[in-house]
Formats: structure tokens, C-alpha cells, sequence
């Protein structure tokens, strides 16, 4: 039996929250007047222990789109970590509640954050039939598959060269160690121009830029010392947990290892990383010989899925480009957990279903994951709105996007950062994402 509380959060709003047969929490948020639009939050990657429900991103943009009578609602999900496929089922239920207390709504859009954005996509590849819209950001739109292969290939890198093969990359038993592990060989590693050539190439093979702090301007391309050095932050803390340590979570619920590295050539998945040219300087600057890291990583015993593992993770998700509604997604250039090159692979992927003209990508020009302002998130869904009611995609280039962001004001335009909020000016730019490095979805298999 569904649980459900219902309190006034003002005289303007309900706040409603309660549990799904399997545990899920999930809330909902209403203004007194709503305008027929539901959108429903899909949150991100949470490791646990604790699970809350969230209907939006941020309490700045939720309190935007409340005040502008949108309605919200979200769910935890019925478990932590690599929740893909609970998180499907559980959102569908939250919007079956809303519909129950509410009715239906004249239009639902799916958004959501980071592991959010893939659930939003699956959402409208599962569902299509339940909503209108969607606006995954810094999502893993090139897939599950896609994602843990490109992690694969960086934790291999780095435990061929750096780590002497003394690092678990799959099928790992003892992830606190072996994180442990790699973490103190990264730190070993980033005290040589070697290592730290090394670690270019392990970043490399995941595209990771070279640009960390979202306060901070980007580096300057060429200027290699710095944008290791930020890759050597990136894998440090961000990628290694994923590669080292969240890897056995999704082991343990896929039964076995999903992902795979067999066929690769790590000389062509070199060739194509945005940062080959870091790379190869890097290499020359340390006196090290880059065709022969290059071969022995090649000839080095390469690891295999285990189909059943595999399987799971095909279906927790990879995508067909069979996109029902509008589709804007949103990233930021400097993002080194979930790159930007996720954008390329979910638009090739649409195009070969015959729908990329539902999909736009808009992107922001700033390190970090999912580091948007409250200004630009509201822009980017006012702009999917509109691709919604008018039928075209219209006043998507960047001066126009900042200009919308701006006029919002300095109380939505900020990142908390050092632990404060900092006004952050609107940083749309034009953009064309590079290509995806392990590409996989239903045409590939």
C-alpha cells in the first residue's frame, strides 16, 4: 500500500512525500495554480548510505519553476549505486502517484542529472507514450556500456604502466584496497615527468580534460603541465572511485564483469582522444618512448565480459535512437567523470534511428561535473519548452541563451563554490562535441 504525507510547504504549495511498494521514496511538489506541466527529476549516482528522494537539481531552479506554476516530483529509487533498473520503474510509479492525486498532466518532461540523464533518456526510450520532453545534463547518454568500457580502458592503462598489473580493473573482490591501491600509485606516479606522462595517456583513454575547477579559467591548450595536472585531480577524485572502487557495486548486481577491452588498439583509441597532442609532448618531455608504452599495452592480456554481466548492463541502459519527443541535453566542455563526448554518441545514435532532428545539445563552457548555474538550467528547460510548443528548435545560440540567463539575475546566477555561493556569469558557448572513444549501443551488437 502506498504510503503518501502531505504537508503545506507554503500557503502557495503542497509538498507531498511517501514510499512505493518496493521501498522508493519519492516526492512531490506543486503550486497553487499549476500550469499542466509535470517534470520529473531523475537524480544522479548515489553510493550510498543514505537514499532521499529529490525532484530537482537545485532549490533555485525548483523555486523558479514552482513560482512559474510548474509542478516537480522525483524518486530515490529503491536502492543506492548503479540504480538503473529500479530507477526506471520506480520514476514510472512517481508519475503514476502524481497522476492519482493530480491527474493527468497536459505534458511530463523527463530531466535529470549525471546517472540521471541516462535514466531520463531510458525514460523516454521505455515510456514513450508518457512524456513530452526530455533534458538529460552531464549525462551518461552514450550508455552504460559505453561509460564502464572508457573506465576499463583507463584503469588498464594505468595498471599496465604505472601499477605493474597489481591493480584489480575487474571482477574486483576488495574494492577499498584496490582503490586504496590505485589512489597511492597515482600519487607515486604524479611525482616524475614519467608518471606524469603515463597519467596523461591513462586520462587520454577517457577523454578527461585537462581543465578541473569550475572556478578557475581553462588552460590554455598547450600549456601541458597544468592540464596534466588537472587530469591527475580528475582521476584522483572522480574517475579512480568509478574505475576502482563503484565498479565492484555494478559487478555485484550484474553478477560477473559487464565491460570488455578485447579488439582494442590502444594506438588508435590514442589517435582519436582529445588529448593526443598533451600526450604525445608529455612523452617527448619525459625522454619516454611512446610507441613502445603504446605496443606493450597492446600485447597485454586483455580482459573479457562476462556475457550474462554484459547483458545486464545492455539492458541498464544502452539506446537505439528510437527518441519519442524533443530531446535538449545539456553538458559542460570541462566535465571529467562523464565526458562531453557522451553528447556525440547519444546524437549519432538518434540519427541512426532516424530522429536526430529531436535532439539538440547546448553547452556551457566550464570545468566540473554538472556544474551549471540555476540561470543556465532554468534557460536550457525554457528553451526546451518552447522547442515543445512552437514545434521548431529556435534561439538556441549562445548569445541569446546568455542573454536569458542573465536577465534572470544574480540570485540564480551562482555556483556554491569554496563553500559559498559565487556569482557566475552565463557561459553558453558554441560547441561541437569530439567523437566518443568506445561507442555502444543497439546497432553495435
Amino acid at each position: 500500500m502506498l504510503m503518501i504525507l502531505f504537508c503545506l510547504a507554503s500557503a502557495a504549495q503542497q509538498h507531498i512525500t511517501g514510499t512505493l511498494p518496493d521501498g522508493a521514496t519519492y516526492v512531490i511538489d506543486t503550486p497553487s495554480y499549476w500550469n499542466g506541466t509535470l517534470l520529473l527529476y531523475s537524480h544522479g549516482y548515489n553510493p550510498g548510505p543514505g537514499n532521499p528522494a529529490y525532484d530537482a537539481g537545485d532549490g533555485s531552479t525548483a523555486t523558479f519553476l514552482l513560482q512559474h506554476n510548474y509542478a516537480l516530483a522525483g524518486s530515490s529509487y529503491s536502492t543506492t549505486g548503479w540504480a538503473v533498473h529500479e530507477a526506471l520503474p520506480d520514476q514510472i510509479a512517481t508519475l503514476d502517484v502524481f497522476e492519482s492525486l493530480f491527474g493527468t498532466p497536459n505534458q511530463t518532461i523527463a530531466w535529470g542529472h549525471s546517472m540521471g540523464g541516462i535514466i531520463t533518456a531510458g525514460l523516454l526510450q521505455q515510456y514513450p507514450d508518457r512524456f513530452a520532453g526530455g533534458m538529460p545534463m552531464c549525462g551518461v547518454v552514450a550508455g552504460g556500456v559505453g561509460f564502464f568500457n572508457e573506465l576499463l580502458d583507463a584503469a588498464f592503462t594505468f595498471n599496465t604502466l604505472v601499477a605493474g598489473n597489481s591493480l584489480q580493473v575487474a571482477n574486483i573482490s576488495d574494492p577499498t584496497t584496490d582503490y586504496n591501491n590505485a589512489e597511492a600509485w597515482l600519487g607515486y606516479a604524479q611525482g616524475t615527468p614519467q608518471g606524469q606522462a603515463r597519467i596523461a595517456l591513462t586520462a587520454a583513454m577517457a577523454d578527461v580534460p585537462g581543465w578541473w575547477d569550475p572556478g578557475s579559467p581553462e588552460p590554455a591548450q598547450t600549456d601541458y603541465a597544468a592540464r596534466e595536472l588537472n587530469q591527475f585531480y580528475w582521476l584522483a577524485y572522480d574517475v579512480f572511485p568509478f574505475a576502482f572502487y563503484y565498479r565492484a557495486e555494478l559487478e555485484g548486481r550484474a553478477g560477473g564483469n559487464p565491460s570488455w577491452n578485447t579488439g582494442v588498439y590502444y594506438n588508435t583509441q590514442l589517435q582519436h582522444s582529445v588529448d593526443n597532442a598533451e600526450v604525445q609532448a608529455l612523452y617527448a618531455a619525459a625522454g619516454l618512448s611512446l610507441n613502445l608504452d603504446i605496443g606493450n599495452l597492446n600485447l597485454a592480456a586483455r580482459v573479457s565480459a562476462d556475457s550474462g554481466a554484459e547483458n545486464y548492463l545492455i539492458q541498464n541502459i544502452i539506446f537505439n535512437g528510437q527518441i519519442p519527443a524533443p530531446v535538449l541535453a545539456l553538458h559542460t566542455t570541462g566535465d571529467g567523470l562523464v565526458p562531453v563526448e557522451d553528447e556525440q554518441a547519444y546524437l549519432a545514435t538518434a540519427a541512426k534511428g532516424g530522429n536526430k532532428a529531436l535532439v539538440r545539445d547546448v553547452f556551457v563552457h566550464r570545468a566540473g561535473h554538472c556544474t551549471f548555474t540555476p540561470a543556465e538550467t532554468i534557460t536550457a528547460v525554457e528553451a526546451l519548452l518552447n522547442r515543445m510548443s512552437s514545434g521548431q528548435w529556435t534561439h538556441l545560440s549562445p548569445g541569446f541563451l546568455n542573454n536569458q540567463a542573465v536577465n534572470l539575475g544574480p540570485s540564480y546566477n551562482y555556483l556554491y563554490l569554496d563553500n559559498q555561493d559565487v556569482y557566475t556569469a552565463p557561459a553558453f558557448e558554441t560547441y561541437k562535441s569530439p567523437v566518443f572513444l568506445r561507442p555502444f549501443n543497439a546497432f553495435s551488437h
